[in-house]
């Protein structure tokens, strides 16, 4: 088949990949200049299986209200003049329900487990390099009741045979000896081994590359205006080229990877898709003392704050702003960044050569992505990964692949149409 994946991020050109590789004919559009240039570019770089839990759980609505007036929150919502944001928080709230999390657990945690099987497969088959660290992830907590109250989450996590190491401060410090400097104020920590750290934009750039070279198709700069649909099925989509002029992409199907952005398109068909941005911000420094850095990724549990190794850099991302779909950055979100930064490892990192992004996640209520088939014939979804499109991307798009080919996929999740 002829089959168009609209959107080159992680997502989609993982999409690309296995289509191709299972011999479809595959064209990619984008609107941006090259893979990987919006959300994929610059996030934490953290493969975090261990962490795929729902912001949506009994206990976040109170934590919510808290943190409405609040600016640097960890996670802020900033209510707009958009009926979509509402309803968004309807669905956010029945969520919330205790009955809810653990099935949205289990569905997350199956994703991402088979995910980072096939990324680590993938890397090997095909020699890719970005920046791949396999030390694990700790988390470390600066508050005990915080501490005390991750277990609840942690043991959930046990239950999928997710293994979380809950570990004493001085453990903590024995795995990472770059936290001896801040003893005094960590309470205990978790360490997840099987996890693992790299660059998102990188691995998304490679792996397109090795995409075109086995006949996947790609067009940037072209803007997909409409999805073609007659008779109930799909026929094409419809595209403004980077001159402006106007086209008809034919094909037999369509898989939509637009991120945050893929409702939108997707509104004018009837086809659901609760998906809305969520800003997160991320900074990157160089790093001028190698020595003073931590190898093993880190979360700062009080400030929502990872940290990667990416080679010479240091990349830490974190909070979560529900404001629309601006990518404006905000002073304050960046100056805490540099704060946390500056405090745990000051002169190690070069402050004056900081580089601070912005990026749209695209998120559901739930936090489970929607992939899998919708009612209107070959249009497919693979959208809504939110904090965890580099954990889930590669195993999204096999698993997409999958579906496409006539054939059921291996990880147990609630794919669309099945």
């Amino acid at each position: 088949m002829k089959i168009i994946v609209l959107g080159s991020g992680i997502i989609g050109v993982s999409t690309a990949w296995w289509l191709t590789e299972s011999g479809h004919d595959v064209v990619v559009i984008d609107r941006a200049t090259g893979p990987a240039q919006e959300t994929s570019f610059a996030n934490a770089g953290q493969i975090s299986v261990c962490y795929s839990e729902p912001w949506a759980n009994p206990q976040a609505p109170l934590k919510i209200l808290r943190w409405l007036n609040q600016p640097d929150a960890p996670l802020l919502f900033k209510p707009q003049w958009d009926l979509n944001q509402w309803r968004w928080a309807l669905f956010f709230l029945r969520e919330c329900l205790p009955g809810r999390l653990a099935q949205n657990v289990k569905a997350m945690v199956r994703l991402a487990q088979y995910s980072r099987d096939t990324l680590g497969e993938l890397r090997h088959s095909q020699d890719l390099k970005y920046d791949a660290l396999e030390r694990g992830i700790i988390t470390f907590y600066r508050d005990q009741q915080d501490f005390e109250s991750a277990q609840i989450a942690g043991d959930l996590m046990r239950d999928y045979g997710v293994e979380r190491r809950v570990l004493t401060t001085k453990a903590l410090i024995e795995l990472e000896p770059t936290l001896a400097a801040h003893r005094s104020i960590i309470v205990g920590g978790e360490y997840t081994a099987e996890d693992e750290s790299g660059d998102a934009h990188l691995f998304t750039v490679e792996l397109a590359h090795r995409a075109a070279a086995a006949g996947a198709q790609f067009l940037f700069s072209t803007q997909a205006t409409q999805i073609s649909v007659q008779g109930g099925q799909v026929k094409g989509v419809e595209t403004l080229g980077p001159d402006g002029s106007y086209s008809v992409q034919k094909a037999d199907a369509v898989v939509v990877a637009l991120g945050s952005f893929s409702a939108e398109l997707l509104r004018p068909l009837g086809v659901p898709c609760l998906v809305y941005p969520t800003k997160g911000y991320s900074a990157t420094f160089p790093i001028v003392d190698a020595q003073a850095i931590p190898t093993v990724s880190l979360t700062d549990s009080s400030h929502k704050i990872a940290f990667s190794r990416l080679g010479n850099r240091l990349r830490m991302a974190g909070t979560a702003e529900m404001s629309g779909y601006s990518r404006g950055l905000s002073p304050l979100r960046c100056k805490v960044l540099s704060d946390v930064a500056l405090e745990l490892f000051g002169d190690a990192l070069d402050q004056n050569a900081v580089q601070y992004w912005s990026g749209l996640r695209p998120s559901t209520p739930s936090n489970v992505p929607l992939i899998g088939r919708t009612r209107i014939q070959n249009l497919y979804l693979n959208t809504g990964h939110g904090t965890l499109g580099w954990t889930m991307g590669i195993g999204s798009g096999r698993a997409l692949a999958d579906l496409i080919n006539g054939r059921r996929p291996e990880p147990e999740f609630p794919f669309l149409g099945v």
